[in-house]
């Protein structure tokens, strides 16, 4: 079944996810998308699979002269997990097609080391950055830091796009990015893919009651 999301973009279900949970979870996060990241990325076409043949192989994307398209495994997902596998394809593929980002977002990750980090936004991106730390050809290797830095940005992306999506919820803890530096990346993004009308990275300021 195929259904018509926000910035002109198609999903094909052929995996029979069901148009209510299309409906209350991937619909309104594809809205979320701001304008401006969607433009960049282009026309999208999305395909729900009930696998994508190894069962690790959670999603695969292709980059075309016209059209992006991204493959999902939907067997063994949960809806909300099979949307944010789709955001982080779309971070992924916004680092390939945007160099522009990169050296600041390099010079934010100079930042956060310098600061001394050692956490992550996620557990798959903080095995990469405690392999970067812990080999010293490694931190020296720019294969390693871009690798990391791509990895890092895609979930990042996720998060930002999720944010605006619906209320999320910080984690805590060393092996967690700290509040304040999940904040500037947030922000990082936000200069450059401001989110659209009606979606807020941030709660409004709540006035103070009048005495």
């Amino acid at each position: 079944m195929r259904h018509r999301l926000a910035h002109g973009w198609d999903l094909e279900d052929r995996a029979g996810l069901g148009p209510e949970a299309i409906r209350r979870f991937l619909r309104p996060a594809v809205r979320a998308v701001p304008a401006s990241l969607a433009r960049r990325l282009g026309p999208c076409r999305i395909i729900l699979l009930p696998s994508l043949g190894a069962s690790s192989v959670r999603s695969r994307w292709t980059r075309g002269p016209g059209e992006l398209e991204i493959s999902l495994a939907a067997e063994g997902s949960e809806p909300h997990e099979l949307t944010l596998e789709l955001l982080l394809c779309l971070g992924q593929v916004l680092w390939e097609i945007s160099p522009q980002d990169h050296p600041g977002w390099l010079a934010l990750l100079e930042e956060e080391f310098a600061e001394g980090i050692a956490g992550e936004i996620d557990q798959d991106v903080l095995a990469l950055k405690r392999s970067l730390l812990s080999r010293p050809y490694a931190a020296r290797s720019l294969r390693w830091t871009r690798r990391y830095a791509a990895a890092a940005f895609a979930a990042t992306v996720t998060e930002y796009i999720h944010a605006l999506w619906h209320d999320v919820t910080v984690r805590e803890g060393p092996e967690h990015l700290p509040a304040a530096a999940l904040l500037r990346r947030l922000k990082f993004l936000a200069r450059r893919y401001p989110p659209d009308r009606g979606h807020r990275l941030f709660p409004p300021k709540r006035s103070r009651p009048s005495r």
